[in-house]
């Protein structure tokens, strides 16, 4: 056993390191950024693609238009100058925050434009534009603590929210004594957090906070008096490490937009798409998106049950196998995959891989939704193979049927008979496992869910509608996957 153990042990480390070489060695031109064709790149697809989270208003936020979602705002605005200047279309990528630049380094993306700090940090990993807008930084609290909290120092040893991975949580940290920061992937959780009293005040950027006050009569927005420098003030546009050639054509189409004061009118426009957002808030005005959002859960769940049981049902004949090796895979797989989140395989899935085959996000989702089903699956149907009494396969072998006619016509359909329950456990759990693929922008119910959000200034209701719906889904799959379970019980 311990033999056996470590076999599979040694398996796995070889998969990790295989992946990690794969993934980090780089081919020397990449280093070296001998050849700089970023710009040219774009000109000969004839787009540029922007990736940004749209839940920062009036940087970048969602809105419904014709009954379709339309990302706006000022960043919108400005790039859809610079891709105008470029002789090229605008194509815009939605995920969070945290997964923007990202984008940019795995070549997702030609430019991450987010209302991104260029901080020394971060100019470790890529390159950035010149600063386009100078917003500062503020707090957004309560109205009701107006009279507690006037300025940073009355924050000291209170509970600070901030997205995760910004300057703001950064500065939260280091410079409000005693704080706990709280960090949230997008600002709707966070504006709803403080509503709710789990955070004291919310770090974010001038223009964010005036936003939201302005539409949110409950709010309210305090200074945040940190002494900053312009890298930690102003935004800026994030690209891959190398693209001197593209960075130097946005930062003339940069020179252009603050000549012409062209900022200003950005956030007016901004200003109005937030007004129409607060005409018709109710849930029953947004049931398109709902719509959509049912839409592509079942769609991903329907395609990786399908695939997640074929790929299991592999995976087990493999661990029944007697060659070894193909045992060590099946055993090598499933424990990775268990001992891994579904998030870090989404991302992986889609960035990782991404570097070699560009997969869009859809797809990336289903693969890694798929991939790890096959890994619970494999152990449901193990299981099921291993509860059939063994003399059904003694009184085979004496009938003269081959393993393999055996293992298909008489182990196999007793075991599903036997893993049923816990099969349909599975697949009623994909569905509401298939809402982590909103991380990367696939427009699934979670991902419509924060849409609406956003758009309406509603925190609860929203949350409310989407389990209500999840419930549905999960309750119908429920009393079917219950009638034929039923069918197989008065079966002969």
């Amino acid at each position: 056993m311990k033999v056996k153990g470590r076999n599979v042990l040694l398996t796995i480390m070889t998969l990790c390191l295989s992946l990690l070489f794969l993934f980090t060695v780089q081919p020397a031109h990449h280093t070296a950024y001998a050849a700089d064709d970023s710009l040219q790149k774009i000109k000969d697809r004839g787009s540029i693609i922007m990736a940004t989270s749209p839940d920062y208003p009036p940087y970048e936020f969602q809105v419904s238009k014709n009954g379709k979602s339309q990302v706006v705002g000022m960043d919108v605005d400005i790039m859809r100058q610079v891709a105008k200047d470029l002789g090229v279309k605008l194509v815009i990528k939605s995920m969070s925050y945290d997964s923007v630049l990202v984008a940019v380094e795995t070549g997702k993306a030609d430019v991450a434009m987010s209302g991104i700090n260029p901080t020394a940090k971060r100019r470790q990993s890529v390159d950035f534009s010149k600063i386009y807008y100078n917003g500062g930084q503020s707090f957004l609290i309560n109205k009701t603590d107006v009279g507690k909290y006037k300025n940073k120092a009355a924050l000291a040893h209170k509970k600070i929210g901030a997205q995760t991975g910004t300057l703001q949580y950064n500065l939260a940290k280091t410079k409000i004594p005693g704080a706990t920061v709280k960090g949230m992937d997008k600002n709707t959780d966070l504006v709803l957090a403080l509503k709710t009293h789990k955070i004291d005040a919310l770090g974010i950027e001038t223009p964010s906070a005036e936003a939201y006050v302005k539409n949110d009569h409950d709010l309210a927005m305090i200074k945040s008096g940190y002494k900053l420098n312009k890298n930690e003030t102003g935004s800026a546009m994030a690209f891959k490490k190398g693209s001197g050639t593209l960075a130097a054509a946005v930062n003339k189409s940069i020179d252009k937009i603050k000549a012409k004061h062209l900022t200003t009118q950005y956030l007016a426009n901004a200003g109005k798409y937030m007004k129409v957002n607060t005409n018709n808030t109710s849930m029953v005005h947004y049931w398109t998106y709902f719509a959509k959002g049912i839409e592509y859960t079942l769609l991903i769940s329907a395609i990786s049950v399908i695939f997640g049981v074929l790929l299991g049902t592999i995976l087990a004949l493999m661990r029944f196998s007697k060659s070894k090796v193909l045992k060590a895979i099946s055993v090598a797989y499933v424990e990775f995959v268990r001992g891994t989140p579904l998030m870090v395989q989404v991302m992986f899935v889609y960035f990782g891989v991404g570097i070699i085959v560009n997969l869009p996000a859809l797809l990336s989702g289903i693969i890694a939704v798929s991939l790890n089903s096959g890994a619970y699956v494999e152990e449901i149907i193990r299981g099921g193979i291993n509860s059939v009494d063994k003399g059904q396969t003694e009184a085979s072998a004496s009938l003269g049927l081959a393993k393999g006619d055996t293992m298909r016509f008489i182990i196999l359909p007793q075991a599903l008979k036997n893993i049923w329950p816990a099969l349909g456990n599975e697949f009623v759990s994909l569905v509401k496992e298939s809402s982590i693929v909103s991380i990367i922008g696939v427009t699934d119910l979670i991902y419509q869910l924060n849409i609406v959000r956003a758009d309406t200034y509603r925190g609860v209701m929203p949350v409310f509608v989407a389990m209500c719906i999840y419930f549905v889904m999960t309750f119908i799959l429920t009393r079917i996957l219950n009638y034929f379970e039923g069918r197989m019980k008065h079966a002969r």
